[in-house]
């Protein structure tokens, strides 16, 4: 059992949050655009996710100590420790619009935030005052963006909690406003190195991962925390004299990630068509998941957060490009679970 666990536990991805995070964006998009029993379903199935995750993160903390702060301290490894910030936070916001669970979704705020100081202070510490620092060629790629998508999470499920809370909403909101600044500081700064690293240093088509999606997922998830602030306005009077800056910023925003989804497949095509790379099985394809599905849903939500109806026949769309994406890759890792416990019973065997 020993070795069972040192094989499959001792170096597993720590970014393995985007699996709640892709399925509880997908959730939540699919409820908006009325697929209840579809997105109720992918409720259960997030429950189970989160949980068994979790499971396995305490298993790591507890036998691996030392690789888990390997981990975290990595420049590669280091920001998917962001996806627990961001797959609590996610998770949380379905609680309440699916479920309308509040009391748990103000549980998982409060987690979120206490995962966001630790992961986030103790990643950009380590990474700043290293000495062995990799090239940006090595060291930067559309995982360290989910930084940002952290930060906008909680200023999403925080938001949705005001409206379900007797006291301290203004404190909340001004909370998360600027959450929501921070997390398009988060965004400016980082994809300025990830844009340099595309155009101006040579990029391999097997360094072209799945987290660059993030690129596109983040601003997308910005897109959400903004518009879900303005739905707020009138709540707090600082917001609602702020509203029309962000109703240009969030736009903003969401024109940036739309532009990113062509060049994206244009890249997806000359990865796996032109060069042929296989497209097999890899943990990372949750952070190509999880950007169609908060894509799908910002849009819903910045179509009624500036009362712009013709923007509706994006998400009506692009909920079945992300429910697709969402199957394949839950299908893939299913074979993957099999094919490795079929040879890990062969292994016992002999």
């Amino acid at each position: 059992m020993l070795v069972f666990l040192k094989r499959n536990f001792e170096d597993f991805f720590p970014g393995y949050f985007a699996l709640v995070m892709a399925t509880g964006a997908l959730s939540i998009g699919a409820y908006l655009l009325d697929l209840v029993l579809f997105s109720t379903t992918l409720l259960y199935i997030n429950i189970f996710a989160y949980i068994t995750l979790w499971l396995i993160t305490i298993l790591r903390i507890l036998l691996f100590s030392k690789k888990i702060l390997e981990d975290i301290t990595s420049h590669i490894r280091g920001p998917g420790f962001f996806t627990l910030v961001a797959g609590t936070c996610v998770f949380g916001s379905q609680l309440i619009i699916v479920a309308e669970a509040y009391l748990i979704a103000t549980f998982l705020w409060g987690l979120g935030i206490i995962l966001w100081v630790l992961v986030m202070y103790t990643f950009f510490t380590a990474v700043t005052i290293r000495r062995d620092k990799p090239s940006i060629a090595e060291g930067i790629n559309g995982a360290w963006l989910i930084a940002a998508v952290a930060t906008q999470s909680i200023s999403i499920l925080g938001t949705l909690l005001t409206s379900h809370l007797d006291n301290g909403n203004s404190v909340i909101l001004f909370t998360t406003l600027c959450m929501y600044f921070l997390g398009c500081m988060l965004y400016l700064n980082i994809i300025t190195l990830i844009f340099y690293r595309f155009t101006f240093l040579k990029l391999e088509f097997a360094a072209l991962t799945p987290p660059y999606w993030i690129n596109m997922g983040a601003v997308a998830i910005t897109t959400l925390a903004g518009s879900t602030l303005i739905l707020h306005a009138e709540s707090f009077p600082l917001l609602f004299e702020i509203t029309p800056f962000l109703k240009g910023f969030t736009l903003f925003f969401w024109i940036t990630g739309t532009w990113w989804i062509p060049l994206l497949i244009i890249l997806m095509v000359w990865k796996h068509l032109y060069n042929r790379y296989p497209l097999s099985y890899d943990p990372q394809l949750w952070g190509m998941v999880f950007p169609l599905a908060m894509y799908t849903t910002s849009t819903f939500q910045l179509t009624k957060a500036l009362e712009f109806p013709p923007l509706i026949v994006i998400p009506n769309i692009m909920i079945y490009v992300a429910i697709a994406a969402w199957i394949y890759v839950s299908v893939s890792l299913l074979s993957h679970i099999y094919t490795n416990m079929i040879r890990y019973f062969k292994l016992s065997v002999h």
